[in-house]
């Protein structure tokens, strides 16, 4: 095939599916490094890409138009991204979403050849109407899968590179040696509940003389206050307004722990040590990629339900905290040089 000259990819959000896109877009530059690259995300999450070199970022607010669809600022806004797309102008589009908002945008955007999953495989499966080079996918991983689009470009099987240094390059480590609780998810099921966390914390304070920061997520104060609280302020709560603050708490963690969320994701993105408790989804296909030691799951009969529930269930509740911090523990250990093991741990 012809070397395509404009390559736009179609991945809006969330915070963890953006960054298990970023291999397709290193994936890209490598080979087609004479390409322009764009990409189409939503406004809130566009600083998480706003540091990928060579990639102009189109921007949508597609959640604040659904609330005020017919207002004037919403038709002067979807208008102009519009008219973004088609100066973009790609002759190749990827979308990675497989859903009817993605497939509308990759043919919105006048791309001739327009690649995505092939309708079985897609969230919304009706949607492979707007693209005209579906693609079986294959792989268990999440980021495995979304490479394999690439099949139809015929480009090799390659290893997943997240470009580290590219997300959130300006992000500047928070001072201190601590450990970080991410303790917020978008499910209720995936929270790990603050009592449990705080346990988690007391013992590793106890056993590694670390500092525990609890990050404050917009919307999630209550869970980082409950921890603070019931550690007598041992574990400290620490604002997180915003993704750039949040990436300069990731990057100064000597680990990070939290269930499977897209800060977590993130970190493991920015090469930032994590450990992930996994509960309602699969560690196989959204644990932290190419790393099975570094995620908890309790098997259990209903395991990986794929079910939202406001509460947490027995497969988050039955991961006892001394298991975390065992675990958290073994991790620690072996990220560290041998001298600064023995004088830590």
């Amino acid at each position: 095939m012809t070397a395509p000259r404009r390559i736009l990819i179609v991945r809006t959000g969330a915070l963890g599916d953006l960054v298990h896109a970023v291999p397709v877009l290193t994936a890209l530059r490598r080979h087609f490094p004479a390409a322009r690259f764009g990409w189409a995300v939503e406004a809130q999450f566009a600083p998480v890409l706003a540091g990928l070199r060579a990639l102009e970022l189109i921007v949508l607010r597609l959640r604040v138009w659904r609330q005020r669809p017919l207002s004037r600022e919403t038709i002067r806004e979807a208008l102009a991204f519009f008219l973004a797309l088609r100066r973009f102008a790609p002759d190749l589009a990827v979308d990675l979403m497989g859903s009817q908002r993605s497939g509308l945008i990759s043919a919105l955007s006048g791309a001739r050849l327009r690649i995505g999953p092939a309708g079985p495989d897609r969230w919304q499966p009706r949607s492979a109407f707007w693209i005209n080079r579906p693609v079986p996918l294959r792989g268990v991983h999440s980021v495995d899968r979304t490479l394999s689009l690439l099949d139809a470009l015929g480009l090799p099987p390659e290893p997943a590179d997240f470009a580290p240094d590219e997300l959130f390059p300006a992000a500047s480590p928070e001072s201190g040696d601590y450990l970080l609780i991410h303790p917020g998810a978008a499910w209720g099921d995936k929270i790990y509940p603050p009592p449990q966390w705080a346990e988690v914390a007391r013992l590793l304070r106890v056993r590694t003389g670390l500092p525990i920061r609890v990050a404050i997520a917009p919307g999630e104060e209550h869970l980082a206050v409950a921890i603070e609280a019931a550690t007598g302020g041992e574990a400290r709560a620490v604002p997180a307004p915003d993704l750039a603050t949040l990436a300069s708490l990731l990057r100064g963690a000597r680990l990070v722990l939290g269930s499977d969320t897209g800060p977590l994701h993130l970190a493991h993105g920015m090469g930032v040590p994590v450990l992930v408790l996994h509960g309602p989804t699969d560690p196989a296909r959204h644990g932290p990629y190419g790393a099975p030691d570094r995620y908890l799951v309790k098997r259990l009969p209903c395991s990986f339900c794929y079910e939202r529930f406001a509460e947490t269930r027995a497969c988050l509740l039955e991961l006892p905290p001394i298991q975390v911090a065992d675990r958290a523990v073994e991790l620690l250990a072996a990220d560290q040089p041998e001298a600064s093991r023995r004088a830590r741990i």
